[in-house]
């Protein structure tokens, strides 16, 4: 039996009403945002994993969502479910003349120049800070390389994460070392940017590469009858480069 979106909307309906749950009638758009939010990452995880049937679920989870906080703002008569659907609508045609109506684009830079001008902003006017940082930094270079501020070599960034190491170097107190991190950070996205690297798709790579590397160094330790909290630095450390040869191995 195939379900519909009526079907989500008249269940949200359900839980909303005065009989309906006390918890999803409690909630507000504020209680529940980020909700959203860590839904949309376990979207992320399933994708990393190609669990498919993982990433169907979590949809479902963000499209109920989504209604949720779309019949929350009707309770409180911001706007409606149809002025959703009405201008989600009239944006994506507005976005694609090329697809809707008869303008050519030469290239996808053409194509995505056009899509920031029909947003009517300045080039950063609307983006969304709240995003993680990486991703955020690598947002706005790209918005940058649009009007044509950006490097014309990945060399040139290179040479830029130099400069702001060494700037690192000399900083003193904590504001300018916290200063010149996040000037180290943004050049090394820029860098993740002109080679076509996802900066933020690479640090959490990496992230999960030093979970699964300390995650076998406890099993080891753990064998070994031993704790890694009793054992020396150089004990752990000794550990790690077997367990970084293992996994050596195991790709090879």
């Amino acid at each position: 039996m195939k379900r519909s979106f009526d079907e989500i909307w008249k269940i949200v309906e359900r839980l909303r009403a005065p009989d309906g749950c006390p918890w999803d009638r409690a909630q507000t758009n504020e209680t529940i945002k980020y909700d959203l939010v860590e839904e949309s990452y376990e979207v992320l995880d399933a994708i990393d994993k190609k669990d498919w049937n993982a990433l169907k679920e979590e949809l479902g989870d963000v499209i109920f969502l989504a209604m949720l906080h779309t019949k929350i703002a009707e309770d409180e008569r911001k706007f409606s479910c149809d002025d959703v659907i009405d201008s989600i609508v009239r944006k994506m045609i507005d976005r694609h003349p090329h697809v809707f109506g008869t303008k050519k684009f030469e290239s996808q830079d053409e194509l995505l120049e056009n899509w920031e001008k029909s947003k009517g902003y300045g080039i950063f006017e609307n983006v969304n800070f709240s995003l993680p940082a990486l991703m955020l930094a690598q947002k706005i270079g790209n918005r940058a390389k649009r009007v044509g501020f950006d490097w014309s070599r990945g060399e040139d960034v290179l040479e830029k994460i130099q400069e702001e190491v060494e700037e690192l170097k000399k900083a003193k107190s904590k504001r300018e070392i916290e200063e010149e991190i996040g000037d180290l950070l943004f050049s090394i996205v820029n860098y993740a940017r002109h080679t076509g690297i996802n900066a933020e798709e690479a640090l959490r790579k990496t992230v999960k590469k030093f979970v699964d590397r300390f995650s076998r160094i406890e099993k080891k330790a753990e064998e070994a009858g031993k704790r890694l909290e009793d054992m020396t630095l150089d004990e752990m450390d000794t550990l790690w480069e077997e367990v970084k040869k293992e996994m050596s191995n195991d790709k090879g």
